[in-house]
């Protein structure tokens, strides 16, 4: 049996440059991993089925699962067809923006790595990855990274950024695609670029950061869905010091440099919120 953690990521940095051919978008983002997790386990079967099992009833647990995805395009590469249960506690929301999906489908390819002994690299099963799903790249590596094309250009960065993190979801589900198709492009005013949040990062300065961070996506949910809006407000008066939707949406998210605030806010929130988690960059 072989364990992962299927960490969830926010976006630090979140551009579309142009809707692409193939009907998805061209993207530059910084992404970041936090210690706000799934749990994945393991188990070789005799067989050749691929079973999913889950802690809630709310996620699929056929082929419509990106782990089941993920499991069955690994073996469709490696040209193995090992059966494997694939066991998923899940505490990270779905359509929430915190790539939940993606994630687990990520562990997944590293765990079947290790349990198959199959020897591939971050960069092999990165490659696999893009057949899943655009945030799987990313997940694979984890920690800080640009990431460009349609989510399958990762560019891991050195940095170990230490906020503490509040993620603050509003009671609603949004669909990815909803938000994209609901953007024009040619209106964007601010692009936020990934260069001026790297160099934000690297100077450690929280100040910095607040002022390169962006969301292109932002508008549009907050838009479509006002909800969104008033969860950013009351951070920002409980007094984050960085705070943005991640994704395409609806959580947002307010970094801290210190844990006693972020704690702080994050006991504020939950009185009038179900869906409030306290965690730290990673």
């Amino acid at each position: 049996m072989v364990f992962e953690k299927a960490r969830a990521k926010i976006n630090l940095t979140l551009d579309v440059l142009a809707k692409r051919p193939d009907g998805y978008h061209d993207v530059e983002m910084v992404m970041q991993s936090v210690d706000f997790c799934d749990y994945i386990s393991l188990t070789p079967r005799l067989d050749n089925q691929i079973v999913i099992r889950a802690n809630v009833p709310y996620i699929p647990t056929d082929e419509r699962n990106l782990a089941y995805k993920a499991a069955h395009v690994l073996r469709m590469h490696m040209g193995i067809f090992r059966g494997v249960e694939i066991d998923i506690d899940k505490r990270i929301p779905v359509a929430a923006g915190l790539a939940g999906g993606s994630t687990d489908a990520a562990a997944v390819l590293r765990g079947l790595n290790h349990l198959w002994q199959l020897h591939l690299s971050l960069k092999e099963l990165s490659q696999i990855g893009e057949e899943v799903g655009s945030d799987v790249p990313f997940c694979i590596y984890g920690g800080t990274a640009v990431v460009r094309g349609r989510g399958e250009i990762v560019e891991p960065v050195p940095i170990r950024p230490a906020f503490w993190v509040v993620l603050a979801k509003p009671p609603l589900a949004v669909s990815t695609a909803e938000i994209y198709g609901a953007l024009d492009v040619s209106s964007v005013d601010l692009h936020p670029r990934a260069n001026n949040m790297i160099l934000a990062l690297q100077s450690g300065d929280v100040q910095a950061v607040a002022d390169a961070a962006g969301n292109v996506l932002e508008p549009v949910c907050f838009a479509l869905y006002p909800e969104t809006i008033r969860v950013k407000e009351q951070l920002v008066r409980l007094g984050s010091q960085v705070t943005l939707m991640s994704g395409s949406g609806p959580t947002v998210f307010g970094l801290f440099e210190r844990e006693q605030r972020a704690r702080r806010v994050y006991n504020t929130m939950r009185t009038t919120l179900k869906e409030v988690y306290l965690c730290q960059t990673c």
